[in-house]
């Protein structure tokens, strides 16, 4: 029979894939303390935190959620980035801190019940933010409002810039 730790383990890993639908995975083997710390930080800030679970448990949590089996990507030591919010944030600070420390390794993930590998993760990282797409969307959607606009006022500018220009005509004169 299995420990009442380990049992209570698995409970918390499943709580925490119940409530994020979006899990990254890093191989942070060479990094030091200061460096953790640093990326946890900055994980924190993108809306994620970064947690260290023994592979197997996880294995046995995901199996009993009926997840997808993350099975290749769980060799080594794993530490799991549950992203509450925007998994691309989340994938950007990693990507980020990827590039200046060699040592972190990117895995994968589980992001909406979709295993993606190495090269996903490093995809996701380069899609536009939430915030950014709604930008895009939102002058998208006003474009043609502005158009609109600028065409029925054109007439009356016309006819104010033609009035000025008689006006400017009768002073000089």
């Amino acid at each position: 029979m299995p420990a009442n730790t380990k049992l209570e383990v698995v409970a918390e890993i499943k709580e925490r894939f119940n409530a994020c639908p979006n899990v990254l995975l890093v191989d942070y083997r060479g990094l030091n303390v200061a460096a953790v710390s640093k990326l946890r930080g900055e994980l924190r800030g993108a809306g994620s935190e970064m947690v260290v679970y023994k592979n197997t448990l996880t294995q046995i949590a995901m199996r009993e959620l009926a997840l997808p089996s993350m099975e290749d990507l769980l060799e080594g030591p794993s530490a799991f980035v549950f992203a509450e919010g925007d998994p691309v944030a989340s994938a950007k600070v990693l990507a980020d801190f990827a590039k200046q420390n060699e040592a972190l390794e990117l895995k994968g993930g589980l992001v909406q019940n979709q295993i993606i590998d190495e090269a996903g993760l490093k995809a996701l990282a380069k899609l536009p933010s939430r915030e950014e797409l709604l930008a895009k969307l939102l002058g998208t959607i006003s474009n043609p409002a502005r158009g609109m606009v600028t065409v029925l006022s054109g007439p009356a500018r016309g006819l104010v810039t033609a009035l000025s220009a008689v006006q400017e005509q009768k002073a000089a004169a």
